[in-house]
């Protein structure tokens, strides 16, 4: 497929420098993109690969418009990486695809689940007693939908996701383990996107809640009785424990951990691989990771951190030892 430029920026709006008729047949990174390419640069460190790109046309910031109108056509606008994500949802619905059933005739759906009429069910889902998927919901193939779940309007959930499972729940007993039965759910707000094989479980008493505009990505395990806050989007891997809240428009990078209980403030921002041991009730940065290094290296500073504690007593007594002195 193919679209002329000009049509884009009708669509998008943007201020074209450069030919409005040039046929578009794809969108590219900066360094692998051909004279048929749009790209788009959307942070200063890459402005080296400005110069050098063979693409028709980049989307840049007003800043870079100068030194993008020296290698040829440009699309010049205040956010070029919101720009692009637009572009290319208009790329998709340009593509022509034969109309498909909204329910793949493989997938199991109770008699007592809601479907609305616009929602898309993949083959192999299961939706189960008392499900409920909103307005152009769309479930990819092999979701799972425990009873009494909710899932809102124009979701997409992907392939593998299991929502309502039971959540990790036994009491001791006598050297065993006794179940507690988890009798919540989940409730999902609306434009929520969850990534493949990701597990959301069911409350154990109340709902396990993800507000509205929550990001997801795959492989992600969030507990039971956990709430989200609107617009918060987490990368890979994360784990969020039980009965933790996380505020909204809060991030969290790839292999996270979030520990059972905690609460997380509005605007908070997890690095990569972060284990959150308690609570964060200021937005901001956060990271607490031991480098990387080589592994004789490593073990000597592991050592050394195990003796900080004796060795700020140590320090403290030396000042109190240095404050008796100098009276």
């Amino acid at each position: 497929m193919a679209l002329r430029l000009g049509s884009i920026v009708e669509t998008l709006g943007g201020e074209l420098r450069g030919n409005a008729e040039l046929v578009i047949e794809g969108l590219c990174s900066l360094e692998c993109a051909q004279s048929q390419h749009l790209s788009f640069l959307s942070h200063p460190k890459y402005q080296s690969q400005l110069a050098s790109s063979k693409a028709g046309c980049i989307i840049v910031s007003p800043q870079f418009e100068e030194a993008a109108m020296a290698r040829g056509s440009c699309i010049v606008t205040e956010q070029p990486y919101l720009y692009f994500a637009r572009a290319t949802q208009v790329w998709k619905q340009s593509l022509h695809r034969p109309a498909r059933a909204l329910i793949h005739p493989s997938a199991v759906i109770d008699a007592e689940a809601v479907v609305h009429s616009t929602a898309r069910i993949g083959a192999l889902c299961v939706l189960e007693r008392g499900a409920v998927i909103g307005a152009h919901t769309e479930l990819k193939s092999r979701v799972t939908v425990g009873e009494d779940c909710r899932i809102g309007a124009r979701c997409i959930i992907h392939s593998g996701v299991v929502i309502g499972a039971d959540g990790f729940g036994f009491a001791p007993n006598e050297g065993a383990w006794e179940k507690i039965e988890q009798l919540g759910a989940v409730d999902i707000g609306d434009d929520v996107e969850i990534g493949a094989n990701t597990c959301i479980d069911r409350g154990a008493l109340q709902n396990t809640v993800i507000e509205n505009g929550v990001k997801l990505d795959n492989l992600i395990q969030i507990g039971h009785n956990v709430r989200v806050g609107q617009h918060t989007a987490m990368a890979g891997c994360v784990g969020v424990a039980g009965s933790a809240t996380i505020g909204a428009h809060c991030t969290l990078g790839g292999g996270a951990i979030v520990l059972g209980h905690l609460t997380l403030a509005d605007g908070v921002n997890i690095s990569a691989a972060t284990v959150v041991t308690r609570s964060i009730h200021r937005p901001g940065h956060y990271t607490g990771m031991f480098p990387i290094d080589e592994n004789a290296a490593w073990e000597k500073n592991a050592a050394s951190l195990k003796q900080l504690a004796s060795l700020r007593d140590r320090i403290r007594a030396l000042e109190s030892q240095l404050k008796t002195f100098n009276h």
